[in-house]
């Protein structure tokens, strides 16, 4: 009629307009305003019709770009294929008006997982997750690189284990540096900055007196070597016999603020990277913010504590002193026979012979200073209040297949070092600057008792 063909329309100007201002609106809405537009109500029939024409539009974009990406893309016809295969969906959508039933929903669920776990889809996996691999590959990618990077810095890391010391103990010609072991490198200089700049959180509530009473120490300093700063997480430390009669080692009545999250993430970090066992992960921590002129005097640490344990160094690399016999020389001044470095970002374990028979001292240091020495409880000792960390626990180190790795790099650093000649012990570390100085039973915890105690089990002879 009127040189139209039957089923032919033609818009009118203001349908077309009509139109084009209606996808202007559509294409200016955001994604929770679409979904309200299409969650209103609509017939059954209606519903069907959109979910196939949705469905439909969204498999054939995929099926091309599944096409394309395929190496047989030049073989195939995109476009008859993408057709075909929406084609199938449409049909296989548009069934009855009972499309959404519960019934038909849960049949449907029931399929999809015997499909999706069905021999068929096991032998097609290639084929069916095609289109998935690309999606996943830089995920991949990304984990890969983070493992490898993990890799590279835990083979950098500096192992030195072999330090030998001889000296006379109780009759037995002995190395009193079995057991001591010094890994560098653990924390590079942007995690030694977060870790450092926590400690220093911690100093600041502390001072506010938002931290446990028994947590935060800052004594008076009244002489040179006196006076540093020490924050105790996990347990309740007493160096000395206080004044609620308490004697040196875990106090079990008192309560400390737990590990705070950064030192978990170096207990990690350690126990990781085969600088810890973990047979003996630390439950406790005491961190000691030294100001120049500040020490620790000659000591073994208390066996409240079990081994081996670990102390890490930052801001200052200073040196600490070994020996069977140290001698107090002056206010934060002492003379021993080994003197070892300890770099920023290191870690020095103490076990054997380094933990038991030989007493280490840190001298008065140049600059400021921070350590923190990572220890495990004796079970015995923890304190009742004590609850267990589930983070820190079955905390396994890289997988055993790096030990050949570890044991490459130890055996270079051992070659390297027996061929050098070892560096001349210290004597005196620095000159006094104050009147003599004399060592009473407060300075530090009488803790060589447990020298005593453990001699019959920890001495060996050479």
């Amino acid at each position: 009629m009127n040189g139209i063909s039957f089923g032919a329309e033609v818009s009118k100007p203001e349908e077309t307009s009509v139109k084009e201002d209606w996808l202007t609106i559509l294409k200016g809405l955001e994604r929770e305003e679409i979904e309200e537009v299409l969650s209103q109500t609509f017939c059954d029939r209606c519903k069907v019709n959109l979910h196939a024409r949705v469905q439909s539009v969204a498999n054939r974009k995929r099926t091309k770009k599944l096409l394309i990406s395929s190496p047989d893309s030049t073989i195939l016809n995109p476009d008859k294929h993408a057709e075909s295969y929406t084609t199938s969906i449409q049909e296989s959508s548009i069934k009855s008006d009972s499309y959404k039933t519960p019934e038909n929903i849960h049949t449907r669920n029931q399929k999809r997982y015997s499909n999706k776990f069905s021999p068929a889809s096991v032998n097609n996996k290639h084929s069916s997750s095609s289109s998935q691999s690309k999606s996943n590959k830089s995920l991949d990618d990304d984990l890969q690189s983070d493992e490898q990077k993990e890799m590279a810095r835990f083979r950098n890391i500096g192992r030195k284990i072999n330090f030998v010391h001889f000296e006379r103990v109780y009759g037995n010609h002995m190395n009193v540096l079995q057991g001591l072991e010094l890994h560098t490198q653990v924390f590079n200089p942007e995690e030694q900055k977060k870790i450092v700049e926590s400690v220093y959180e911690f100093q600041r509530l502390g001072q506010k007196g938002r931290l446990r009473a028994r947590t935060y120490t800052e004594p008076t300093k009244w002489m040179r070597g006196k006076g540093r700063i020490t924050i105790q997480f996990g347990c309740c430390y007493n160096y000395a016999m206080d004044k609620n009669g308490n004697p040196p080692g875990i106090i079990r009545e008192e309560e400390v603020d737990p590990l705070p999250p950064v030192f978990k993430q170096m207990i990690k970090r350690m126990i990781r990277w085969h600088v810890l066992p973990p047979t003996c992960i630390p439950n406790s921590c005491i961190v000691n913010i030294y100001e120049e002129g500040d020490c620790i005097p000659p000591h073994i640490d208390h066996h409240d504590f079990v081994r081996p344990f670990c102390t890490t160094s930052f801001l200052t690399e200073c040196n600490i002193l070994f020996g069977s016999s140290l001698k107090i020389v002056g206010p934060g001044e002492f003379m021993g026979p080994v003197s070892i470095p300890l770099p920023v970002g290191s870690v020095l374990i103490l076990n054997g012979n380094s933990a038991d028979v030989a007493k280490h001292c840190v001298p008065a240091v140049p600059a400021k200073r921070i350590s923190i020495t990572f220890r495990k409880m004796d079970e015995s000792k923890i304190p009742y209040g004590y609850v267990a960390d589930p983070e820190l626990h079955g905390v396994r180190p890289l997988s055993l297949s790096l030990k050949a790795s570890v044991s490459a790099s130890t055996s270079v650093l051992s070659q390297s070092e027996e061929t050098s000649p070892p560096s001349p012990p210290s004597r005196v570390v620095s000159k006094p600057k104050a009147p003599a100085f004399v060592g009473g039973e407060n300075d530090f915890p009488p803790l060589g008792l447990g020298l005593q105690r453990s001699s019959n089990k920890n001495v060996s002879k050479a």
